[in-house]
């Protein structure tokens, strides 16, 4: 197993941050403490250091299945319900799914080892760059570049003409274009 530390769970944060909006609904940010979340997710993966994967993809999905579990406890307090094993399930998908649309936004390279870590340290970047645009800007790129949906569903989520929204998502790119340079995919 390899060596876990500190410094690499820094470089983790805001893209399991940038996960976990991914997965929940813009009405239910402001009542779960995303950031408490992924807080959560690193203590626990520092706790459980020693069983820390050595392969970078490995260590992604790790991660991504401690964020699910996280998620869930917080989304099953939310709606105080009975355990629901194929919504658990399907989060961890939904968070695996979240995972290629980020590399999909990337420059895809070829399959070999050193274009993976190529990729995760772009998806590291990416993550970085998004937390740093502007609250709506970044909303409207993730709803529609990272989850896929519609102009108009974005619009409609963010209670925004089209013209607004497309503005908007214009700008994040734009200025995402300018930050990460050649590492985002052109439209």
């Amino acid at each position: 197993m390899a060596t876990l530390r500190e410094a690499e769970l820094g470089r983790w944060r805001e893209y399991l941050s940038l996960l976990a909006r991914l997965q929940v609904e813009p009405e239910l940010r402001t009542r779960i403490d995303l950031s408490g979340v992924v807080q959560q997710t690193l203590l626990d993966v520092w706790q459980a250091r020693d069983r820390f994967p050595r392969d970078a993809d490995e260590r992604g999905a790790w991660l991504r299945t401690v964020l699910a579990n996280n998620l869930t406890d917080e989304l099953r307090k939310l709606r105080s319900d009975k355990r629901d094993i194929t919504r658990e399930r399907s989060l961890e998908a939904a968070l695996e799914a979240s995972s290629g649309r980020v590399a999909a936004l990337l420059e895809d390279g070829h399959s070999t080892p050193s274009s993976h870590a190529i990729r995760a340290e772009q998806a590291f970047e990416l993550a970085r760059a998004l937390s740093r645009l502007p609250p709506d800007q970044r909303t409207a790129v993730e709803l529609h570049h990272l989850q896929g949906a519609s102009l108009e569903e974005v619009g409609r989520l963010m209670g925004r003409k089209l013209e607004a929204t497309a503005g908007l998502i214009f700008r994040g790119l734009r200025t995402l274009r300018r930050t990460m340079g050649p590492a985002l995919k052109p439209e």
